[in-house]
């Protein structure tokens, strides 16, 4: 197999997580990620002394960004305080030698403008220093989601494509939250290309709810409404890296490891 598969995890030792999970690969938060306080990282040897420990265990890490960003956001004290702790972040995910940040695609109030949301993301875009990838992750709920629907993706992409450093952007795929935006996850690999040229990194979900109802609640693989086995073919067809961020400590997270591992 050549893409790695792994897990969200705490970020305290992210290493000895992985090996808890036989996982080579693992995501996590820098810090609190309901605030908008900046990174953290709390392994204790140092940002440096991860990405030496990483590339020595041969596991990729992968951050995920707090989850109040919003830069799509028409509200100046959403919007700007969230460029600005996404910088932080991606930062400081390079730091410790991170793949990439993954950044949900926002939203934008009921009655808003969702061209001015998407040229909002052009203009971060367009002012960030991006020494890894940022990858854009779509969403489960939201009618003024930048990221939950084909359409509004297809607009976000010709929207960040007009920006400086546009075409590094990446992509994280969700497949709870693409079963739950109403994305049929039996061609979303092939759609999702067509629209953005790549798909980077796959959170590997099953779906505590029904098809398109919107509401983001993972399970663990094989307990949801994902029928058979359409999130290890979402895996195998993209051939990308993939983590799970299912419920449960080390050996749940193991058992959906060992699961994707045993169809992708």
């Amino acid at each position: 197999m050549a893409y790695p598969i792994g897990a969200h995890v705490s970020q305290t030792d992210p290493i000895a997580e992985a090996r808890a999970r036989g996982a080579d690969a693992v995501q996590f938060f820098l810090g609190d990620p309901q605030s908008y306080k900046g990174p953290v990282v709390e392994y204790a040897a140092g940002p440096a002394a991860l990405r030496a420990a990483a590339e020595e265990a041969g596991v990729s890490l992968y951050v995920h960004a707090p989850y109040p960003i919003n830069v799509a956001s028409l509200n100046n004290r959403i919007r700007i305080p969230g460029r600005k702790l996404l910088q932080q972040h991606v930062s400081a995910a390079a730091e410790i030698g991170a793949k990439g940040i993954v950044v949900h695609g926002g939203h934008l109030g009921a009655d808003e403008d969702s061209a001015k949301g998407f040229d909002n993301w052009r203009k971060c875009i367009d002012g960030l220093d991006m020494p890894i990838p940022v990858l854009i992750e779509n969403t489960a709920g939201g009618d003024k989601a930048m990221a939950r629907r084909l359409e509004a993706l297809d607009r976000l992409w010709e929207a960040i494509g007009q920006a400086e450093g546009g075409d590094t952007v990446g992509f994280c795929l969700d497949t709870c939250h693409a079963h739950a935006g109403g994305i049929e996850l039996s061609n979303v690999v092939d759609r999702v290309r067509s629209i953005t040229g790549r798909i980077d990194l796959i959170h590997a979900n099953d779906s505590r709810d029904a098809f398109d109802s919107g509401a983001d609640r993972h399970t663990n693989l094989g307990a949801g409404h994902i029928a058979g086995d359409a999130v290890a073919d979402v895996v195998r067809a993209a051939g990308a890296p993939a983590v799970v961020e299912t419920p449960g400590g080390a050996a749940e997270q193991a058992a959906d490891i060992a699961w994707l591992r045993a169809r992708a």
